[in-house]
């Protein structure tokens, strides 16, 4: 799976060489640490910063899982158990509340490895 965008988002790896950590912290409900990261690659000192207002655009990564995260709710609490539809706004507003930090990470993963390609040549250099 190594050497996938996928593992690079899953993983919050590096998307150049898929080794160094992305963010200072694993741990997403740390408070101090949740939105910190690298602005280089800890092993092959890649920039994590390609331009100045970069990650901005993960904004629409965020909608995107938020929606689908909603469409997901919508289908189990309304089509599959029938609670109706105050149970899928708790169920829903909870959700998001309890995965901002996670999806506010994943949005930034995916936006930037939507950009930069896996180098092999980074990962056997390891700088």
């Amino acid at each position: 799976m190594k050497k996938t965008k996928l593992y690079s988002v899953l993983y919050n790896k590096c998307p150049y060489c898929h080794e160094g950590g992305f963010f200072l912290s694993n741990n997403p409900y740390n408070p101090k640490t949740f939105d910190k990261q690298h602005e280089y690659c800890p092993v092959c000192h890649s920039s994590y910063m390609p331009e100045n207002g970069f990650y901005y655009g993960s904004m629409y990564v965020s909608y995107a899982l938020d929606i689908a995260l909603g469409v997901a709710l919508f289908i189990l609490s309304n089509v599959i158990f029938s609670w109706g539809t105050n149970v899928f706004l708790i169920l829903f507003v909870g959700s998001l509340l309890l995965l901002w930090p996670v999806i506010f990470r994943k949005a930034r993963l995916i936006w930037i490895n939507l950009f930069i390609k896996y180098d092999k040549t980074k990962a056997a250099n390891k700088a």
